[in-house]
Parts: C-alpha cells; structure tokens; sequence
C-alpha cells in the first residue's frame, strides 16, 4: 500500500515535520512517498504552482509516483487557507486535481480549513472536500466551517496528532515557579503585554522563551525584546525538534504561546495554558475556543481520544 503524503514539509516549519513524523511512525504499514519543498533523498518534488516551476520538470517524477500509488494524503496543517496567501490554497488544490486526474483517492487528514479571506480561497478549499474520499480536521472551527459543504466522503472532527507524539509527563519539580513564553516572529505587543501581566505579582521567579526559529532575525529580535522588557531572571532556549520542545514545555508551570504546536505539546504535558491568537478565526483562535469550551478535568484525555478516532479513521479510509 503506497500513498503520497502531502504537506507543508521542507520548509523549516518544526510543527509540520513532527506531523509528518507522525504519520511516518504510527503508520509503519504505508509506504509513504513524502512530497516536500525542498525533497531530500527519496522525497518528491511538490507539483508546480507556476510556469517556472512547470518547466522545471521537476514534478514529472511526483506524478510517475502518483500513477503508481493508492492514493494521496493531505496529512495535518492549515493547508487550505489564505490568511496569508491564496495561492497556498491554489498550491494545495493543484495537488488534490493531480490525484483526480489519476483517478487517485485523496484523502484529507487532520486538517485546519480556513478562515478565508477571499471567495477563490474557499473555492479551491470547496473543492478539495468536494472530492476528498475522507476528511477529518483538527478544531470545532474547521469542522462547523465545512459541514454543510458538498462532499463524497466522511466527515470527522478530531485534534492535532502531535499529540499523540508526546509521551506523558513526568513529575517536574524544578518546573514550579517558570513561565514559558512561545513567540512567533511577527508576535508583537499583544504579547508583549499578555508576557507583563503575566508576571503581575510573585507567583513566577523565573522565565523561559522558547525560540522556535532560532536563525530568523526577526525572532531573535522579538526575543531580544522579550528578555529585555522581563525585570525576573530570564532565559533563551533554542528549539529544532520536537523533543526539544517537549522539554523545554516539561520544565515551565505556565505556558503563553503565539506557536500553535507549543499550545498542543502544552496540552499534552497538562500544563496550564494561555494562547495569543494572531487572527480572528485562526488556528490560534481555534485552540484558544477550545480552552474556553473543554473543562480542564480530563481535558487531556478526551483530546487523544480525540487523535485516536481520527488516526482509527485515516486507517480505515487507507
């Protein structure tokens, strides 16, 4: 059995190489042909979105691929979505139409759908579901934005699959008393201030900023900003995997984040958590609803039950 995974990976982003991860390990059984922007190895070339990437001929060894396979994963992700682009939706959907015109089931994988800015955006996105033999996504939002869309397929909600890549928590005890902050690059005084009001009072000695892009000027910048505005002791760690993250989140009591896989990790480790959303109706936003909406009592467990129906469900649409 032999899918093309499809996704947002090459791109240094380390949310979507832990989901492509996760597909990699908890489906051992599928021979995957990753598709990446910039294909090491045995990966493949993305389909091309443009005349110079077209005449590349690039991605004539994507579609020899695909001629051979079962099928296409979207696998996790905000793929359909144009808050900061249409043509990430364009992108994507010249994929799905790849597999119809092969005749290939295209499956639609713990995905972020929307929010959409523009109406080709949510076209591209329509017609995606429209022909997706299985879709499930990852947050209330998503799935209340596509429910009443036209589709052959089934239709699930679940959550983010990192999750179910975090190992349970140990006790920490050196993680009294520390905040974790989680910026973007482009965070900015919403932040900033969530960070200050944060550290009103004693409850914290200590804080921790977690970079997860650690060569992007402007986030050593931001983070520069951070360390300098904070009067406690204050520290900077580096972040390049996934496992970097989980312990960076392990050692803090509180976590403020602006990264939408340090919400999830966090999540996992049962620590307690406040998100700063970018956009209204974002992935950010998503997850801060869900805070708002599921109690924290076995709030952890109901969200790997959550992965687990959705992982069940690719398995079975596999």
């Amino acid at each position: 059995m032999t899918y093309l995974l499809v996704g947002n990976y090459g791109v240094g982003n380390l949310g979507d190489e832990a989901l492509r991860e996760y597909f990699l390990q908890r489906f051992p059984d599928v021979q995957w042909r990753v598709v990446s922007a910039h294909p090491q190895g045995e990966e493949l070339p993305r389909f091309p979105c443009g005349l110079r990437s077209f005449f590349s001929c690039r991605w004539i060894r994507t579609f020899r691929a695909l001629r051979r396979s079962n099928g296409m994963v979207l696998g996790g992700g905000s793929l359909f979505t144009d808050v900061e682009s249409v043509w990430a939706c364009v992108l994507w959907w010249v994929h799905v139409c790849a597999a119809r015109l092969l005749r290939k089931r295209v499956i639609l994988a713990f995905q972020g759908i929307g929010p959409f800015r523009t109406t080709w955006g949510e076209r591209f996105a329509r017609s995606a579901v429209r022909v997706a033999y299985a879709v499930s996504v990852r947050d209330a939002a998503s799935y209340q934005r596509i429910q009443t869309w036209k589709r052959q397929g089934t239709l699930l909600q679940s959550f983010d699959p990192v999750l179910a890549l975090v190992p349970d928590p140990t006790p920490d005890l050196a993680s009294g008393h520390v905040l974790i902050a989680v910026p973007r690059e482009n965070s900015g005084e919403v932040f900033l201030g969530r960070l200050r009001a944060l550290l009103q009072g004693d409850r914290f000695t200590h804080v921790r900023i977690l970079s997860l892009k650690p060569h992007s000027p402007q986030e050593k910048e931001y983070c520069a900003l951070l360390q300098s505005a904070v009067s406690l002791p204050c520290t900077l760690q580096h972040v390049h995997t996934l496992q970097d993250l989980i312990s960076g989140i392990a050692g803090g009591e509180l976590v403020l984040t602006e990264r939408f896989h340090g919400g999830v990790v966090a999540l996992a480790l049962g620590k307690e958590l406040e998100v700063v959303p970018q956009k209204e109706g974002d992935k950010l936003d998503a997850l801060a609803a869900l805070l708002h909406s599921m109690p924290v009592q076995r709030r952890k467990e109901r969200l790997r039950a959550l992965v687990q129906e959705g992982e069940d469900a690719l398995r079975a649409a596999l």
